[in-house]
């Protein structure tokens, strides 16, 4: 920190750049009693890396933010190695089973929609196919981990529905990027649900009000490093509704590949590390069944959203 006469000046830190960026992995935020942490993926449970930090005097990043924003992964590895090579890993080693999850990434700076992406969504809610992204938004306060509750607004809403989505976390500072490039600006992916109250959507020509609701953005469990997923286009989806299957699609049915979509953005507005892009769902929305048979979700409702490679979202109705 540096004075100039009575003002006092402080420095900017120059920008994290990317040492080891991490692949192969999948990325976990856990809820912990000191904050939310990274978690990792491994065949013998979800690896706390704060406490296996400590535990094997390894220094790594201790939370997604940091490993998204740039943080040297590369002693990651061997922390991963080591917890498992080690008997006292065993005490670092949460069972998927038991851990507590926050959302995936929890504290993006932008949260970015596309609407009407699906062909087949399109058709069934009666809508023509876009000639660009439809783009809204979220807020942070709609974010909700995997085997989280979302407490439904019933004083202002009742006609509540799921949508799966492949989420698009970013990595890189994009700023007009052309379509060929973007995926390389891409970070990762994960399962999303873009849950929505369909009333307040139509109460005014915005949709704010129907998607914003707290909890209305479940993501996670895991971030999928990008590496694992070469081509985002072609990705089994689906939506469970208490067991029974309600979307059944593949992201090949996109309107916008995912490519068009970080370009499209980036054209527009600058996406920076940790901003996240929820790409569209398709058919099998309640909404897009015959006013007759539109049987809306309720409290009790267990939902799954699955995004192949991804994983399965789970979130129950209260």
């Amino acid at each position: 920190m540096a004075t100039k006469g009575r003002e006092m000046v402080t420095k900017k830190a120059a920008p994290k750049k990317y040492t080891s960026r991490p692949t192969g992995l999948a990325l976990a935020t856990l809820e912990t009693r000191r904050g939310y942490r990274l978690g990792i993926r491994t065949g013998r449970g979800i690896l706390d890396v704060e406490r296996a930090s400590g535990l094997f005097r390894i220094r790594t990043p201790i939370t997604i933010d940091e490993v998204i924003q740039g943080a040297d992964c590369a002693p990651l590895k061997r922390l991963i190695d080591k917890a498992l090579a080690d008997p006292r890993g065993k005490a670092v080693l949460v069972p998927e089973s038991r851990a507590k999850f926050g959302p995936a990434v929890p504290d993006p700076g932008k949260i970015i929609c596309v609407g009407l992406n699906y062909r087949q969504h399109a058709h069934e809610t009666g809508n023509p196919i876009p000639a660009v992204p439809i783009l809204f938004n979220k807020y942070n306060n709609s974010l909700v981990g995997h085997r989280g509750r979302i407490k439904l607004p019933a004083k202002v809403s009742s006609q509540f529905d799921y949508e799966v989505e492949l989420v698009i976390v970013m990595g890189r500072k994009a700023r007009d990027v052309p379509e060929e490039k973007a995926l390389s600006y891409v970070f990762g992916y994960a399962s999303g649900n873009d849950f929505s109250a369909r009333d307040l959507m139509r109460v005014t020509s915005q949709l704010m009000l129907g998607k914003t609701c707290d909890g209305f953005a479940p993501l996670g469990p895991w971030v999928v490093s990008a590496d694992q997923i070469p081509d985002p286009q072609n990705l089994k989806v689906a939506t469970y509704v208490n067991g029974e299957r309600r979307q059944n699609s593949s992201t090949s049915d996109m309107i916008f590949s995912c490519a068009q979509i970080v370009s499209y953005c980036s054209r527009h507005m600058t996406l920076l590390p940790g901003d996240i892009i929820y790409t569209g769902t398709p058919q099998g929305v309640i909404l897009g069944y015959p006013r007759d048979r539109q049987v809306w979700l309720k409290a009790g409702d267990r939902v799954v959203t699955e995004v192949e490679k991804c994983g399965a979202l789970e979130v129950t109705l209260a």
